[in-house]
Formats: structure tokens, C-alpha cells, sequence
């Protein structure tokens, strides 16, 4: 389905990540309009870049989602208008791969330690036995898409045994061993770290529950970096005040922002970010590129990058 597109509109709701202006500078020499837009300028436009959903979308040709994940949009209603969906699929694998090692880092040497403590000015080393090195230890990440591979590339290059859990248990790239989705329990039990990167499906929603963090060994850490409701909130909670996991690093969760009253603030060895696990000053210029690829295409009928509807 060929598409003529006129005006381009980057929503001001991208402004959580970067400046709309960024990204619409950068993309001034496509043949069509690039204008950054409210929500009372949707209707002027043919498509659209944008980080949330508006139901005045259903009235263009095309939306691209700056974040990989599009559990927001409306797919059945959008393939019903005919509105074409792309996302931004493969642009946050190293990005995200780092801000894992990061956190893995953080844990290990302690360091989350010693910034709390500067807070309060007070000298105290860690235990003797406290802080540990990376190579030796195993990392399961649960779902090998862009970004699963990504993560487990840069832990990888730091020594760290890689396992993956998926659908099948062929084997990806950068995995040294991989396990089924029915064998999650199995995966989990034999790893320091357990990281999660699915998409947020009805399958996946509540994947790591009560049975899953008991499964887990009670000096592992677990990590999120997929979508808050992937995870079971209270279960988790009840697994690290039980001292049955060693701790977490959170950048998802199921009401975000975290509420003031959630017991995680105060945990001392849960690391919460808000967010942002992909955040780096590139990522509109990562976005721009599938935006400009997918422009070309639309001007020559060609299959779009990034397909989702």
C-alpha cells in the first residue's frame, strides 16, 4: 500500500526522552514537512513520531513509536483504519546492554553502596567478603530479542556465562546455553543474575511471580529492564524483605512513576532508575534513522522497517 505523505508531526510527547525539536532539526532535509506537534495539530498531519497513543492517531497514515515496546497502541483497532505501526526495534540493544553491565557492576564491587553512603558522609568499608568479580558468575536472560542479545553481548565481553530463556531452545548468538520458556524455573534456579527483556504480552504479564522468585537462588539479584508488569510487584517486595533474593535493579514498574509509599525506595540493595535503561544524547538520532529509512519506503511501496501493524 503506497502512502503519500505531506507533514510529519513529532509529538510533543517524545520530550520525555529528548527534545521533539532535536529530532525534527535532524530530519529537515526529507522531502516531506517535519513540524513538532501537540495534541491539537494531529489532525494536520499524515503521520507521526511519538512516544504515547492518542486515539486522534487513527486518523493518519502512519505511527512510529520511539521505544521498542508499542503495548500501548491499539492493534486490532489500528489494522481496522488501516494505520500502519512501526517501532523502534533495534536501536537499544548496546544502550540498554550497558546500563545492565552497570548495574551488574554496581552489585559486584558494591558501588550503590558507597554512593548511599556519601550521602551521609560516612567512611565504611564493605564487609571482607562482600564484593565479588563478574567472570565466573551467570547471567539468564529471559528473552533473546534485540535487546536480550544486547545484553548478552556486553556481558558476555565481561566474562560472565550467558544463558537465555525462549520460545525454543535454538541457539542465538552470544548465549552459551539456552532453555525453553516452559523450563523457566529451571533457567532461573542456576544463575547469580536473572534479567529480564520480554515484551509485555498477556503471556508475559506476571511472568516472574511468588513460584519464580522462589526458584531463584537467595543470593541472585534480579533485574528488569523490560516492562514493569512482567513482574508480579508484591511478590517481589515479599521475596527481598524475606531475604530470599540478594537484591534488584529495577528501571520498570507496574504504576510509573514509583509511588512515593513503595517499600522499594528504601531497600538497600534494590537500585532503582526511572525508566530510562535506553536513555543516551543519540537516541533521536538513533530514532531518526528508521524514521528516514521508513520514509523512502513509504515513497516507493516498500516494506516498511519496523512493521508492527
Amino acid at each position: 500500500m503506497q502512502v503519500e505523505l505531506e507533514r510529519l508531526g513529532v509529538h510533543e510527547s517524545v520530550s520525555h526522552v529528548f527534545p521533539p525539536a532535536k529530532l525534527a532539526t535532524s530530519l529537515v532535509d526529507l522531502s516531506i514537512e517535519v513540524a513538532v506537534i501537540g495534541d491539537d495539530e494531529i489532525d494536520v498531519c499524515d503521520a507521526v513520531v511519538t512516544l504515547e497513543y492518542r486515539e486522534a492517531f487513527l486518523d493518519l497514515h502512519w505511527i512510529h513509536s520511539i521505544q521498542a515496546g508499542v503495548d500501548r497502541f491499539p492493534f486490532e483497532t489500528l489494522e481496522e483504519r488501516g494505520v500502519l505501526l512501526t517501532n523502534s526495534t533495534g536501536i537499544h540493544d548496546r544502550t540498554v546492554g550497558e546500563t545492565v553491565a552497570g548495574y551488574l557492576l554496581m552489585f559486584a564491587r558494591r558501588l550503590h553502596d558507597h554512593v548511599a553512603n556519601q550521602q551521609q558522609r560516612r567512611w565504611d568499608r564493605p564487609e571482607w567478603d562482600a564484593a565479588f568479580t563478574l567472570p565466573g558468575t551467570t547471567a539468564c536472560v529471559v528473552g533473546t530479542g534485540t535487546l536480550g542479545r544486547g545484553v548478552a553481548e556486553t556481558l558476555g565481553a565481561l566474562g560472565i556465562r550467558v544463558t537465555g530463556v525462549r520460545q525454543s531452545t535454538d541457539s542465538v548468538p552470544g548465549f552459551d546455553e539456552m532453555f525453553a520458556t516452559d523450563d523457566l524455573l529451571e533457567a532461573v534456579a542456576a544463575a547469580d543474575f536473572v534479567i529480564v527483556t520480554v515484551p509485555l504480552t498477556d503471556e508475559t504479564r506476571h511472568l516472574f511471580d511468588a513460584e519464580a522468585f522462589a526458584a531463584m537462588r537467595t543470593d541472585a539479584y534480579f533485574v528488569n529492564v523490560a516492562r514493569g508488569p512482567v513482574v508480579d510487584e508484591p511478590a517481589l517486595i515479599d521475596a527481598l524483605e524475606a531475604d530470599d533474593l540478594a537484591g534488584a535493579a529495577l528501571d520498570v514498574f507496574e504504576t510509573e512513576p514509583l509511588p512515593e509509599e513503595s517499600p522499594l525506595w528504601e531497600m538497600d540493595d534494590v537500585i532503582i532508575s526511572p525508566h530510562c535503561a535506553a536513555y543516551t544524547r543519540d537516541y533521536f538520532r538513533d530514532v531518526g534513522e528508521i524514521v528516514r529509512e521508513n520514509v523512502s519506503r513509504l515513497e516507493t511501496d516498500d516494506d516498511l522497517t519496523n512493521r508492527v501493524v
